[in-house]
């Protein structure tokens, strides 16, 4: 089985999703949009690969807006046809934060900015637990979905949608994948800066991850296999 990972910054991993997906017996084959040298001006040229090819499509996080034309709209318009295309051809797509984003953008949904940035572990309410647990998950957006037609809220919090499933695929706007080494890449590039504003310690934020591993490590096992097993079965 095929799964195509966008990969859009070169800081982020597909990490705990990606380990599990693996075991599940998925070839994963990861594609970096924007490459470190271009990520204060991402706005390259890149090429989206079909639909057609691949079982499944995980898109990644991003530190850049969806809405951001400026700065992405180069080719944030051939994502979202490649998750277009990827439900109309019954192509499932797990969407993580800014490809949870992505994903509502592409289904005829939308993203805005959300009251406050979410940055560190948080709870959630989830309608459908064993699908997507109460947590706590790691945060680090400030942007928020707005769910596009059809689609199905299962979970949310005080900062807005937190999760949500359209047809074969799940969005959720918290990121799974989390591990120490990403956390610690992501703070070494605009992230410390951000935590500083917020007055979060970055240090605090790495200790609570690593703690957080072995409970972590279950709960996104839980997720992907739900996923898997539950959404992104063929219909019929």
């Amino acid at each position: 089985m095929r799964a195509l990972v966008l990969r859009h910054d070169h800081a982020s991993q597909p990490g705990l999703v990606g380990d599990r997906l693996i075991e599940r017996g998925y070839d994963l084959t990861t594609l970096t949009v924007v490459p470190e040298d271009r990520f204060h001006s991402p706005d390259v040229t890149f090429a989206f690969p079909s639909a057609v090819e691949w079982d499944l499509i995980v898109s990644l996080g991003a530190p850049w807006s969806v809405y951001n034309e400026e700065t992405i709209g180069t080719w944030i318009p051939g994502e979202l046809a490649l998750l277009r295309d990827a439900r109309d051809l019954g192509v499932p797509v797990l969407g993580i934060c800014f490809g949870a984003q992505a994903l509502a953008t592409a289904l005829g949904g939308s993203v805005e900015p959300a009251p406050f940035p979410e940055l560190g572990w948080t709870d959630v309410q989830s309608d459908i637990p064993d699908l997507v647990s109460s947590g706590p998950w790691f945060q680090w957006h400030y942007d928020r979905c707005v769910l596009p037609p059809g689609a199905v809220e299962i979970a949310r919090n005080a900062a807005g949608l937190q999760a949500f499933v359209a047809g074969r695929s799940l969005g959720v706007q918290f990121h799974p994948e989390i591990t120490a080494p990403v956390l610690r890449a992501w703070l070494d590039l605009d992230g410390a800066t951000l935590c500083a504003r917020l007055g979060i310690n970055p240090d605090e934020l790495v200790a609570r991850t690593l703690a957080e591993r072995p409970q972590d490590l279950t709960r996104t096992a839980e997720l992907v296999d739900a996923f898997l097993d539950r959404i992104a079965l063929p219909v019929g």
